[in-house]
């Protein structure tokens, strides 16, 4: 350890650690102060077309690799073994090399959007642009890696995963990472850096998950209004409208 760089100190055992603690204190901060706009306040509404295109294959993607990355960051011995089996290892390369694929198609197809759209770009802020460009890093390092230097999901639960798990044991041990190529110090520490913005960008939203949906009641939304008025979606009649909650049920008012 004492041989190596202290560049390589500072980017894979002081960085990792600044990272995660500016993102949980900047994570808590933001849920005390201002909770209701924790979001990814999302353009959806100013063009549609080009964000499905765009937002379906990223996410796709994103949350296959990902979970891959977690997987063998939990299970790296199972993960070798399975490997052992040659079909078995190609079939995974390949998928996950898809879905790699997958989601720079969406995320080039969201900075495109971006770029192009006039609506969209007016709203788009530094972080917007400073963010799509180090995911752009990212997953454009990952594919890198994964072509350059097959067998990314044996050599990543043999190399990387035991370095992450000194990290988390707060020993770490960076000796593994040291000698990788450049590409793959890219990643890790491009990835480092994506955790440390994040509470400071519109991926904060991933932390805004809507779990309380999945068991709240049902709401039943009835509106009332004049006999034989036909319903027109405007402003008037909107704000005219009174409905009742009770119960987490809106129901018409007693007559």
């Amino acid at each position: 350890m004492a041989n190596l760089p202290s560049l390589d100190l500072f980017l894979f055992a002081v960085l990792p650690y600044i990272s995660v603690f500016t993102f949980f204190l900047v994570t808590i901060r933001a849920y005390r102060v201002r909770a209701f706009t924790y979001s990814s306040l999302s353009s959806q509404f100013l063009e549609n077309q080009q964000h499905f295109w765009g937002m379906v294959p990223f996410h796709y993607g994103i949350l296959v690799v990902l979970g891959g990355h977690l997987l063998a960051f939990l299970f790296p011995a199972q993960l070798i073994l399975f490997n052992s089996r040659p079909v078995r290892l190609y079939i995974l390369e390949v998928s996950a090399l898809i879905f790699a694929l997958l989601t720079l198609v969406g995320l080039v197809s969201l900075i495109v959007r971006r770029m192009s759209v006039s609506k969209v770009r007016k709203v788009t802020t530094q972080m917007d642009l400073v963010l799509l460009g180090m995911l752009l890093v990212q997953v454009v390092s990952g594919i890198y890696n994964a072509v350059v230097y097959p067998w990314v999901t044996s050599w990543f639960a043999a190399s990387v995963s035991p370095y992450l798990w000194t990290l988390v044991q707060l020993n770490p041990d960076y000796s593994s990472i040291a000698a990788m190529p450049w590409a793959v110090k890219l990643h890790l520490v491009n990835a480092f850096l994506v955790i440390g913005i994040m509470p400071y960008t519109r991926m904060a939203h991933v932390l805004v998950v809507p779990n309380p949906y999945l068991w709240r009641k049902y709401q039943v939304v009835r509106w009332y209004r004049a006999p034989g008025v036909p319903f027109q979606p405007n402003l008037e009649q909107v704000t005219a409208m009174k409905p009742v909650v009770t119960d987490s049920v809106l129901t018409e008012p007693p007559k």
